[in-house]
């Protein structure tokens, strides 16, 4: 037999999260890589799991729930100050200018609330959809109303109802009477010129 020098095996040692730097032992020598990116672990794995993701334990869900409470959460207590109908509305129109990216809020929020017993609001909406828009943003609307108001009893509550708008018009003899309306000459220019609709 012949004598084989005898090699030493390649082991490595596995980084945990606890330690600063990765120490690979190679047939007996210590190398300490000069820049090397630490990669570390969310949770059982490098990216992020679909079922954590569906049961909203996700990294992103994470940071939302860590995220600063707006500034319309803090205003004073115990503070009752009247205001006025003019107040609101100023102030309601306001908030409105915060959300204008907003769209369908600012739709259901178009119709400023009565005041009722001083710091009762009453607003009137048109359907369930933006029923539950409103309920999404009213706890930041009361907020912000209470500190702007400086009337921290204020209470928000909404009616579903039919909103009364202004008679829709849609076929063309009804346009040109709203349109006569307006201007009576135009029914002469219908008269002199022989003007009808097709059937």
């Amino acid at each position: 037999m012949t004598d084989l020098p005898i090699q030493q095996p390649v082991s490595s040692i596995i980084p945990s999260p606890e330690t600063s730097a990765v120490s690979v032992a190679i047939q007996g020598s210590v190398e300490k890589p000069s820049s090397m990116k630490v990669i570390r672990k969310l949770g059982s794995a490098f990216t992020p799991s679909i079922k954590d993701a569906l049961s909203g334990n996700g990294p992103d869900n994470r940071v939302q729930e860590d995220s600063p409470k707006t500034a319309y959460s803090h205003y004073e207590e115990g503070i009752f100050e009247d205001f006025t109908q003019d107040q609101l509305v100023a102030k309601w129109n306001e908030f409105l200018g915060q959300i204008a990216d907003r769209p369908s809020l600012c739709s259901a929020l178009s119709n400023v609330p009565e005041l009722h017993d001083g710091n009762k609001l009453m607003l009137k909406i048109g359907n369930s959809v933006q029923e539950e828009d409103i309920r999404l943003i009213k706890p930041d609307l009361i907020s912000w109303l209470r500190k702007e108001l400086r009337n921290s009893g204020i209470e928000l509550t909404t009616q579903l109802g039919k909103i009364e708008t202004g008679r829709v018009i849609f076929s063309d003899s009804e346009k040109l009477q709203m349109m006569v309306q307006k201007n009576p000459q135009l029914f002469e220019l219908k008269q002199k010129f022989n003007l009808d609709f097709k059937d």
